[in-house]
């Protein structure tokens, strides 16, 4: 019994020092292409190297963190062109079989709802419907306005009724968010999402998976449109 008790509690505490070190790595206190040290890591989250060691193998695996024999780990760079290609193809064939298998999911229609409306409560909330919102956000508000617009994808990957497919999505999140860093338009599209994701759960409603698929796949064309717009335009 007391082996399953610290088992546990050894567990609890990799998690916690991953969802830590997650949300160090998406508001850039750890920035791209810095070294990390686990040792300097754990004395900063007041744990022992072990669990930090842990939770960096499970970061490595959604690409926000990279090791290289005998260097140790470093916070990977931002996203090139062809990356970013990928990701963009990636999520159209998982989200797209997603959306065609979760479309008559009973009470979809109102989780998406709910969700909706809380992604626009928060872009209402830090006023990021506007420039000057856009400007003065703050990381925490810049992090939190991503989670609100990734929920909505997550709500209808969860109800796909495919746990391999859900398995195959756990890792997007993360990279979406890296993808956003690397353009920059996390935030000043921020209405455009709201608005295509709209667009998507009155496809929803209908209850027609053809129509809610090419809802979904024009919303995630115009999301890499705006990165690819961004990308030959910075400001």
């Amino acid at each position: 019994m007391a082996t399953r008790t610290t088992h546990l509690t050894r567990k609890v505490l990799r998690d916690d020092v991953h969802d830590a070190l997650l949300e160090m790595l998406m508001t850039q206190q750890l920035a791209p292409g810095q070294s990390l040290s686990i040792d300097s890591l754990a004395r900063q989250l007041g744990v022992s190297p072990t669990p930090v060691r842990e939770a960096l193998v499970e970061l490595e695996h959604t690409g926000l963190v990279t090791r290289a024999a005998l260097k140790g780990y470093t916070v990977t760079s931002p996203l090139s062109a062809r990356q970013m290609a990928e990701l963009i193809d990636a999520r159209q064939v998982i989200e797209l079989a997603a959306v065609e298998r979760a479309v008559r999911t009973p009470g979809i229609v109102e989780s998406l709802k709910d969700v909706h409306a809380d992604h626009e409560a928060v872009i209402r909330r830090y006023g990021l419907d506007g420039p000057a919102g856009v400007r003065e956000a703050t990381q925490d508000q810049i992090l939190e306005c991503f989670r609100a617009d990734w929920a909505f994808h997550e709500a209808i990957i969860r109800s796909c009724g495919n746990r391999f497919i859900q398995q195959m999505a756990s890792i997007l999140g993360a990279n979406v968010h890296r993808m956003r860093q690397t353009m920059d338009v996390g935030l000043t599209d921020a209405m455009d999402a709201l608005h295509e994701h709209a667009e998507i759960v009155a496809a929803f409603e209908g209850g027609d998976p053809a129509t809610a698929v090419e809802a979904m796949r024009k919303h995630l064309e115009l999301v890499s449109g705006r990165a690819q717009a961004e990308a030959a335009n910075p400001e």
